[in-house]
């Protein structure tokens, strides 16, 4: 079986489904950059590097793929641009699997810690709360009994929302009046999970960076709170981006990234974008593993990343 081959058909094409517009314009752009051209030679890689900075990879992470390509071309002597979309596929999935050693944990594994606690952050309107309703229905869906805590309490709208969720997950969440202590939310929650034997807690926060000193402070508190009840928690602080707005995204990520330690990331709203190649350059370039990718609408379309899935079907 084949690197790119291991992946379940369903999981493909959903991958294939959600990435198709960035793949439609990173083809339509890889045409363009060797239209004419039978040999990979220094006017392509220049074309290259436009294609992979305008389909949002990043500058940083295009020039080390470049590089990569470079050497792979002067190693080879001869390469030709039929070969280039595979050579693509091989250099990023190894530039991503040296910068993120991780392997993909699927839903329902064993998880190291019970209750284990996901602390979630993120900006307002990147699909934060959807995202913590998807992995409530996932983490179910696989044997998993959840807790949700609705800690997001300045506004009255993310609490309302995470309960409607929360209802189609079928889990229970625990809330507090508008304006109550988010520290306290959590703690409630965690307790709550902890006494009813829960597998999982996630906790919603408040989606804001008005304030960076403001945000790290109220996190702190929380992560504090969290500790009088399970000591080692949160185990995951998951930081949601939101994947359509591109280089915007590696912003938010560099401002939380600042404010908290930050574990893992989802990236959402992939299938409504040609930027799903920001997924590449977040991965390269934060050192922080991107755990989940928002693919659609639906409950089932939050998935689990695996660089190599990810990168075959970009590139196929």
């Amino acid at each position: 079986m084949g690197l790119f081959n291991f992946f379940s058909k369903e999981k493909k094409q959903t991958l294939d489904e959600g990435l198709s517009k960035t793949k439609e314009s990173v083809f339509s752009k890889l045409t363009r950059a060797v239209a004419g051209k039978s040999k990979v030679d220094d006017e392509v890689l220049d074309n290259l590097e436009e294609v992979l900075i305008t389909s949002d990879v990043g500058v940083e992470t295009t020039l080390r793929i470049i590089e990569r390509i470079e050497k792979r071309v002067a190693h080879d002597k001869y390469v030709t641009t039929n070969e280039l979309n595979a050579i693509l596929k091989e250099e990023i999935a190894a530039l991503l699997a040296e910068n993120n050693s991780d392997s993909p944990i699927d839903f329902d594994v064993q998880l190291p810690n019970s209750p284990y606690v996901i602390m979630v952050v993120g900006v307002n309107g990147v699909g934060k709360t959807t995202t913590i309703g998807k992995l409530a229905y996932q983490f179910t869906k696989a044997g998993k009994k959840v807790y949700l805590g609705a800690a997001d309490t300045f506004r009255a709208a993310a609490v309302d929302q995470l309960v409607i969720w929360g209802e189609r997950a079928g889990v229970p969440v625990i809330k507090q009046k508008m304006g109550a202590d988010p520290a306290s939310v959590a703690y409630d929650t965690i307790a709550s999970a902890k006494a009813n034997n829960a597998d999982v807690v996630i906790i919603d926060t408040a989606g804001r960076l008005h304030n960076k000193i403001n945000l790290m402070n109220e996190l702190t508190k929380i992560k504090n709170v969290m500790q009088k009840v399970v000591p080692d928690a949160p185990h995951e602080v998951l930081l949601v981006l939101d994947g359509s707005t591109g280089q915007n995204a590696f912003e938010q990520a560099k401002q939380f990234t600042k404010a908290t330690d930050v574990t893992a990331l989802a990236v959402t709203k992939l299938d409504g974008t040609a930027k799903g190649g920001v997924v590449i350059g977040i991965s390269d370039q934060f050192k922080i593993p991107v755990k989940y990718i928002g693919l659609g609408e639906g409950m089932e379309h939050l998935q689990v990343f695996n660089r190599n899935e990810f990168v075959a079907s970009l590139f196929e």
